[in-house]
């Protein structure tokens, strides 16, 4: 995850298009075009906004990491019980992404000790792995993966139910989930960025929930955290426009109490100012010529 700058850039569909073809964008670079309208538009976005756009060979490598990192996860998910140490989900994930080629890349990442981010109840991300943080009866826990394979990345992450959930557990696990599927729905050459946390505002701030604002998606693909930010709050038509090519997690992490949250002594662990559970859950997405693809899949369909 990335902290917010806040930092937005307003491009409409009714714009001129980027490319300098004096036609509007909804009808030069975001329909199919020629070769050099596409080259354009990569060089513009990457010298206006430093996002870098993948190209055919880039995304197919990308999706071969998500494979390994979707994988993880399953592995995961068949482990989890009452009385688990989260060290152990550490151990799984580092050893099956190694025996895979890749490698994890949390550890060492600005100083993070672990492979893995296990973030249990009221903590919202970056929770640290321990012998000491056993998973209880009612838990709720979300295990956040990224991996590098052959040079590329791929970042998804899942809340999962540990035994038997409350109806509060039950309804912030359900919400999360939900609001990743909104911001999905908002994914699609000539909408923005600002339309993805829109969506998933409305909705989870209509549920008596709250989007937390320090932490947001990113670009993701290249390296670990990339151009652009992708706050889960916003407005409609505002930010960047999205265009093919483009890579970057939508990853909304809800409160059932209030947005605000506090780091902890480690300087990773962020919880909930007011102990509420947080929930979450991540997809690398590309924008397609038409619309979306996941190219970390799981299934967002399943009964909780």
């Amino acid at each position: 995850m990335m902290k917010n700058t806040g930092k937005k850039v307003k491009v409409g569909r009714n714009d001129p298009c980027p490319c300098g073809s004096g036609l509007k964008y909804k009808k030069c670079c975001l329909r199919k075009g020629k070769k050099k309208q596409t080259e354009s538009v990569k060089e513009l976005y990457l010298k206006r906004y430093r996002i870098r756009l993948k190209e055919e060979e880039d995304i197919a490598a990308i999706r071969k990491a998500g494979k390994l990192v979707v994988d993880t996860l399953d592995l995961v998910a068949e482990m989890i019980r009452p009385g688990l140490v989260t060290e152990e989900i550490n151990t799984l994930v580092h050893e099956y992404t190694i025996k895979n080629g890749a490698k994890p890349a949390p550890l060492h990442y600005r100083g993070y000790p672990k492979s893995v981010c296990v973030s249990v109840n009221d903590v919202i991300c970056h929770g640290i792995p321990g012998q000491d943080i056993i998973l209880e009866d009612g838990d709720i826990v979300n295990v956040d993966v990224t991996s590098i394979l052959d040079g590329y990345y791929a970042d998804a992450n899942r809340t999962f139910f540990v035994g038997t959930p409350d109806a509060e557990a039950r309804k912030i696990v359900h919400v999360a989930r939900e609001s990743l599927k909104r911001g999905i729905e908002m994914i699609r050459p000539g909408n923005t960025l600002g339309d993805i946390g829109w969506a998933i505002q409305t909705y989870a701030e209509g549920e008596g929930c709250s989007v937390v604002r320090e932490f947001v998606g990113h670009g993701v693909g290249f390296d670990f955290h990339e151009a652009p930010q992708v706050a889960h709050y916003g407005k409609r038509g505002e930010g960047v426009v999205l265009v093919p090519g483009m890579v970057f997690t939508v990853e909304p992490m809800i409160n059932l109490g209030v947005k605000e949250l506090r780091i902890l002594s480690d300087d990773w662990t962020a919880v909930t100012r007011d102990g509420s559970l947080s929930a979450q859950f991540e997809q690398t997405f590309l924008v397609t010529e038409d619309g979306v693809e996941s190219l970390t899949p799981y299934d967002l369909d399943e009964p909780l």
